[in-house]
C-alpha cells in the first residue's frame, strides 16, 4: 500500500487516522515512517516548518497519541486504535496494579506518579522533581522510554523556550502527560475486556493488511 506524501501537520493527522499507526523514524518496514513519507525539502529545513515542528501541534489535537512507542523510538498511534494498543502493551495492568505485583520499579513509580499528579509537566521540571540532577538519580531516559513503551506516559506537546527578548530558541521541550489525562480513564481502558493477546492480534492483522510486503518478524518487532 502506498501512502500519501506528508507536507503538513494536517497530512500527518489524516494519515494516522486512516492507518492507525505511524513510526516517526525509518525502521525495517520500508516506506512506513514520517521520515520517508515527508517531502524531502521539509524534513530538516531551516526555512520552513516540518515534521519536527509539527509534533506538538499534532499531539495537541488529541486525535492520536505520540511518544517513544515503536522499539523505543517515536511515533503516532491513532486515538481509535490506542485502547487495544494500551491493553496489549500494558498486559491488562493499570500502573498501580503493575507496581503492586512488583512488575514496575520504584524509579518508574516515582516518575509516573509525578506526571499523573501534574496532568502535564515539562521534562526539565519532571527531572528536577524526581531528582534527576547532577549527583542525583540516574537513568531518566531509560525510565521515561519504558513508561512510554508501556503506554502509561505520552508526550502531550513540545514547548519552545524563550530568551529575554521573547524569541523562541532551540528544540521544543517535551511536555509529558498520561493517556488517561488526555482521553479519560474509561476510554483508555475500553479494550481491557479483551485478552491482551487478542488486542495484539487485532493490531497485527491490521498492520499485515496495510503492509503486505512486511514480514511477520518485522511487524512483530514494531509491535514489541
Amino acid at each position: 500500500m502506498r501512502f500519501c506524501e506528508i507536507r503538513s501537520a494536517e497530512d500527518i493527522i489524516r494519515l494516522v487516522q486512516e492507518i492507525g499507526f505511524l513510526p516517526f523514524f525509518r525502521n525495517e518496514i520500508e516506506g512506513f515512517s514520517v521520515a520517508e513519507l515527508c517531502a524531502p525539502e521539509l524534513w530538516m529545513s531551516d526555512e520552513a516548518e516540518g515534521p519536527w515542528e509539527w509534533k506538538g501541534p499534532v499531539a495537541r489535537t488529541k486525535t492520536c497519541v505520540y511518544g517513544k512507542i515503536f522499539a523505543g523510538k517515536a511515533g503516532y498511534v491513532s486515538a481509535a486504535w490506542f485502547p487495544d494498543f494500551a491493553n496489549f502493551r500494558r498486559n491488562g495492568y493499570d500502573f498501580d496494579a503493575r507496581f503492586d505485583d512488583e512488575l514496575a520499579s520504584y524509579k518508574d513509580k516515582g516518575v509516573y506518579d509525578v506526571i499523573a499528579e501534574s496532568g502535564e509537566i515539562l521534562s526539565k521540571t519532571l527531572k528536577e522533581k524526581c531528582n534527576y540532577r547532577k549527583g542525583g538519580n540516574k537513568g531518566f531516559d531509560t525510565v521515561i522510554t519504558r513508561l512510554q513503551m508501556q503506554t502509561y506516559v505520552n508526550i502531550a506537546d513540545f514547548v519552545y523556550l524563550k530568551d529575554r527578548f521573547g524569541q523562541t530558541y532551540g528544540w521544543g521541550v517535551a511536555q509529558y502527560s498520561t493517556p488517561e489525562a488526555m482521553f479519560g480513564y474509561e476510554f483508555v481502558t475500553s479494550a481491557y475486556h479483551r485478552d491482551p493477546e487478542e488486542s495484539r492480534e487485532r493490531i497485527r492483522a491490521h498492520l499485515a493488511s496495510l503492509l503486505p510486503d512486511a514480514s511477520e518478524r518485522q511487524i512483530g518487532k514494531l509491535l514489541g
